[in-house]
């Protein structure tokens, strides 16, 4: 039997450009070593950052430099794809944020009839929207802290109802308090506002980035993480714990060499572990993933108290992201890892 032919789709249109690359990377290195590499002949496939598909000799030129490419859109036609596409067995998209994890590309490999890495259309639409995600983890009854979903014609409402959103906010919610557009990853946009003025602000900026916003109330809580791997029979790994010397844990500190220390495993009693876990596996099926995710909670040491945040149903592979160090961590190194999420996605198929 002949190697499988493994389509790595990275790059994309989307603030998380950078870090898709630099997460293909390391999924290149861990398909091509030597534990994998009589398995998987991997083809890249780069989309820059206007959406268009580039060869795999473009790819690989920027897998090897880790530098985007300058977009020039009179190489090709949006909906040209390589050659190259036509002789995929297996996709691996590691497409971070829209337009990559939202379900839209999802649902193109669908319709292409390959079997590809990660949630399906259902599954990464509301994992991506975080609305739609807490709306349905209220349904299951997973514990949260108090949000407050609102539409962009809310805040741009005028001087009449604005103030009446932000005095609802302040008295349902109070500061400090979580601003963030609905539809973007990896603490993209995100502000924390802790006086009316910085709530006004924040909101203003969330509706500039998206049409769906979702205030959330801020909580003293430590940050913990769970990985899942799997499909019909899902498996939690260790928990995980985040430190940092920021604010919050935005953009810069998530993805900037030692702004942000991870604990692995975490230092948390075997009882909040075991329900960490369970919770983990409830919002994997509660959203209809598959694959892998990761899922993240707030933890009140005092209290024992435990609150889901979000799943990130792509989560990033770079060599900072929780993800691969907690199955690391787990006892499955990044090259199994990789290996058994291509299996997972054709037993799916």
């Amino acid at each position: 039997m002949g190697k499988l032919r493994v389509g790595l789709l990275f790059g994309g249109k989307s603030g998380e450009h950078q870090v898709s690359i630099i997460s293909a990377r390391s999924i290149l290195k861990g398909l091509t070593s030597e534990s994998n590499s009589s398995k998987y002949d991997v083809i890249p496939i780069y989309i820059d950052k206007s959406g268009y598909w580039r060869s795999s000799d473009i790819a690989r030129e920027i897998l090897a430099s880790g530098i985007p490419i300058d977009n020039d859109s009179t190489t090709t036609s949006l909906w040209n794809f390589p050659p190259e596409c036509n002789n995929i067995d297996v996709w691996f998209p590691i497409l971070h944020g829209p337009n990559g994890e939202d379900g839209t590309v999802q649902g193109l490999l669908t319709l292409m009839q390959v079997p590809f890495v990660g949630s399906g259309v259902l599954g990464s639409a509301v994992g991506m929207d975080k609305i739609a995600m807490k709306n349905i983890f209220a349904q299951e009854g997973l514990p949260q802290v108090k949000y407050i979903g609102i539409n962009r014609d809310e805040i741009y409402s005028g001087a009449c109802i604005f103030p009446k959103l932000c005095d609802k906010i302040e008295e349902e919610l109070g500061y400090p308090c979580f601003v963030k557009p609905a539809n973007l990853g990896s603490s993209v946009g995100i502000a924390k506002a802790k006086t009316r003025s910085e709530l006004e602000s924040a909101l203003d900026n969330a509706a500039s980035l998206d049409r769906r916003v979702i205030v959330e109330a801020g909580v003293k809580a430590r940050e913990v993480e769970c990985a899942v791997l799997g499909n019909d029979n899902p498996k939690a790994s260790v928990i995980g714990e985040i430190t940092y010397n920021a604010d919050f844990y935005d953009y810069e500190t998530k993805y900037t060499d030692g702004r942000a220390n991870l604990i692995i495993p975490a230092d948390i009693p075997p009882h909040i572990v075991t329900k960490i876990q369970e919770m983990s596996i409830e919002a994997f099926r509660a959203v209809s993933a598959r694959g892998l995710s990761r899922v993240d909670f707030f933890y009140i040491t005092d209290t024992e108290e435990i609150f889901i945040n979000e799943i990130n149903t792509l989560p990033g592979f770079t060599s900072l992201s929780m993800y691969p160090q907690l199955w690391e961590a787990s006892g499955i190194p990044f090259s199994e890892l990789v290996d058994k999420l291509i299996t997972l996605a054709i037993s799916n198929s």
